[in-house]
Formats: C-alpha cells, sequence, structure tokens
C-alpha cells in the first residue's frame, strides 16, 4: 500500500501554502494525498451548544474549501482528508508516521504559525518518526526554480539545488537517501555540505595543521558520499566540505536552494523530545523548504 504525502492544516496562510507544496510533491512521487485538520472537540462529539461546535464547523470548511482549491489544481491527484477529534500534536504524530512524510506549514524567522504554534509544532517535529517538511507562508512554486536568462522567476526553468547536511564521520543513511530520492526526482544537483572544525589542540599548531584538518574533511566528505554516487549515477553531487559550525555553514548553503535536509538524531523516550541545536537553527532562520529527517 502506497504511503501518503500527509499535510496539516490548519486554515492558516501557511498550513495551505503547505499543502500545495506537499501536492506538488505527492505528484512528484506517484502517491496519494491526505489533508488532516487535527483539533480537540468536546467529549461525546458534536455540542448542543453552538459555540462549542464552531471549531468542529470551522474544520470541516478548512478541509473542504481545501480539497477544492487542491484539485481544481491538481486534477491527476488522489486526495483524501480528515479530520481527527484528538490532540493536535498526537493527530499529526498518528497521521505523519503513516505516511510517506508530514508536511506542515511555518513561518520564517519567528517560529511556527496558526494553531501548530509553540508546543504543538515542537512536539510534531520532535517526536515524527518520518521526514517532517516545514514550508513557509510566501513560498510559490517559482521559489524552487533557478531564475531564467533574463533574471526573472519563472517555474519553467531548472530546479534549485537540494542542500543536505552530512555528518561525514557518522552519515545518517535515512538523511542522505531522503535528499538523493529528493534530488533525483527534481533532476537538480545534489549540494551536500560538511561543517569540519580544527582541533582546540592544534589550532595553534604546526602550519600545516589547517591543510592537513581541511583535506581530511574533503576526504571524509567524499568516502561518505560514495555509495550514494552509486546508486543514484544522474544526480549531480557538490561537495562542500567547510570549516565552521555546521548551522552557520547550512544556512549559507541553503540561501539559494529549492530543499535542505537536516537530521534529527532519534533519543530515547526517557530523555524527551530534542531538536539539536543545527535543526533549530534552520527550522527558524532558511526560507526554502526544510526537511527534518529522524535517524538513529
Amino acid at each position: 500500500m502506497l504511503r501518503p504525502v500527509v499535510v496539516g492544516l490548519d486554515g492558516s496562510r501557511e498550513s495551505l501554502t503547505a499543502a500545495d507544496w506537499a501536492a506538488r510533491e505527492a505528484l512528484r512521487r506517484g502517491l496519494p494525498l491526505r489533508l488532516v485538520y487535527a483539533a480537540e472537540v468536546p467529549a461525546g462529539g458534536e455540542s448542543e451548544l453552538p459555540e462549542l461546535s464552531v471549531p468542529r464547523h470551522w474544520a470541516r470548511r478548512i478541509l473542504r474549501d481545501a480539497l477544492a482549491e487542491i484539485n481544481e489544481r491538481y486534477p491527476k491527484l488522489y486526495l483524501s482528508a480528515e479530520q481527527i477529534p484528538r490532540p493536535a500534536a498526537e493527530s499529526l504524530l498518528a497521521a505523519g508516521d503513516a505516511g510517506e512524510m508530514l508536511v506542515l506549514g511555518s513561518r520564517a524567522f519567528s517560529g511556527f504559525g496558526g494553531f501548530l504554534a509553540g508546543s504543538v509544532a515542537l512536539q510534531t517535529v520532535t517526536r515524527a518518526e518520518r521526514p517532517v517538511v516545514l514550508v513557509r507562508a510566501d513560498h510559490t512554486v517559482e521559489d524552487e526554480h533557478v531564475l531564467d536568462a533574463g533574471g526573472r522567476r519563472s517555474a519553467d526553468t531548472p530546479y534549485r539545488a537540494v542542500v543536505v547536511g552530512v555528518d561525514a564521520v557518522r552519515p545518517a543513511e535515512q538523511v542522505l537517501a531522503f535528499a538523493f530520492e529528493n534530488a533525483a526526482l527534481r533532476g537538480a544537483p545534489l549540494r551536500a555540505v560538511y561543517a569540519w572544525r580544527l582541533p582546540l589542540m592544534r589550532a595553534t599548531a604546526e602550519a600545516g595543521a589547517h591543510r592537513e584538518a581541511e583535506d581530511a574533511g574533503r576526504q571524509a566528505l567524499h568516502s561518505a558520499l560514495a555509495p550514494w554516487r552509486e546508486k543514484f549515477p544522474a544526480v549531480e553531487i557538490v561537495e562542500q566540505p567547510e570549516e565552521g559550525h555546521p548551522a552557520q555553514r547550512l544556512l549559507c548553503a541553503a540561501q539559494d536552494a529549492g530543499l535542505l535536509a537536516v537530521g534529527r538524531r532519534i533519543r530515547p523516550a526517557r530523555l524527551g523530545p530534542h531538536t539539536g541545536p543545527v535543526a533549530h537553527a534552520v527550522m527558524h532562520h532558511v526560507r526554502c523548504p526544510v526537511a527534518i529527517v529522524p535517524h538513529e
């Protein structure tokens, strides 16, 4: 059975933009799209008090309108929609983990917007078992493509690069698989960024220490990508081993990217949800869609 691309809706501008991005992604992958509105409703179902029934009616309207709009734009896409009467984070996690990926709307530079604000977004991103893609409210299809010959925005030009953050010492297979698959689906180049640092004890040591560390970083990244080069021979790979902090290097690399993929290490439940400093930084400051990919 095909896993659908799942998108969380709440009626906000960013969630509707996320739904449009998710629809295009589902078409690229040949997968169905599932729209989910997750919000708590009164115990026992529909309330007899009109004011308590508003959220349920609002949810139905959001789903109905979104279905109509997406069906009009993408008539070949198989669509389904569901309102889940459970806590928002719990519903999104359940729906997302049953899908190929979960797509949510976000507000660049100011955290998450709409009903996905605060703890709901954090719980969803940090506990999901499938990739979670965050899409900004003002993202458009043209943003995924390079400028045309006249420097104008266009949806008919080649796709921008997919950027992936790589830990060349302990490469995460799930993250690299997600990035390479997306680059292949788009016919886009893949830019692999590995941030290395000169060991503190050697920072003021012999003059060749920096060159040695630079060469080691380049070789480590090349080796980490070797099996993926064989699996995806058609994908153009740009290797970027750079000195510095991973978050800073990725923020720079993602400025002209179509998609950024970073990893989130799965931790034991007793340690609680956690994103890590790199994922946290790119979620809040990168303008292109960001995929947070869980891995062991």
